[in-house]
């Protein structure tokens, strides 16, 4: 067993885990933030995208003894005070979902994208999005999603902490 100690939307843990044990599974088996799916454990499909120090990751080809020390933010973590993040009421308000497995995923990549660049073209969601999979809905949803969020993304509560 290996400690670790990590800041998951904005609440410190402190924690003995096995040194195999993926980012992943630490979210939604020891911290219960099931809003992190696990989707292809591959890290092709991008379900599983979470904020770790700033950059997107995907969560099941992290190990929780590298996020040691690190801020990680999920898809629970964008929500301020019981609000939604401007994201997440895009893709709520354009239906860009369906089944809604790769929303967190999908969520996570734009927002990391709308920090990068606030006013991005349709091209520039699908190339930022590219490494995210969606089986239902065919993306114009999505791209249409974001691109009505941007502009109007307020920073989440671990953004804003000092």
């Amino acid at each position: 067993m290996t400690r670790i100690s990590v800041t998951v939307d904005g609440t410190k843990y402190e924690d003995e885990v096995e040194p195999r044990l993926l980012l992943v599974h630490y979210l939604r088996d020891r911290l219960g933030l099931t809003g992190t799916p696990v989707g292809c454990d591959t890290s092709n499909c991008g379900a599983c995208t979470v904020d770790l120090d700033g950059v997107t990751a995907k969560s099941c080809s992290v190990l929780a003894v590298q996020a040691d020390g690190s801020e990680v933010t999920t898809v629970q973590g964008l929500a301020v005070n019981g609000e939604w993040h401007p994201l997440q009421k895009a893709f709520h308000e354009r239906h860009a979902l369906q089944c809604g497995y790769c929303t967190p995923g999908m969520i996570m990549a734009a927002r990391d994208l709308l920090r990068e660049n606030p006013a991005p073209s349709a091209d520039d969601v699908r190339h930022a999005l590219e490494g995210n999979l969606c089986r239902c809905t065919g993306y114009q949803n999505i791209v249409r999603a974001v691109l009505d969020a941007a502009g109007s993304t307020e920073p989440s509560a671990q953004e804003v902490a000092p």
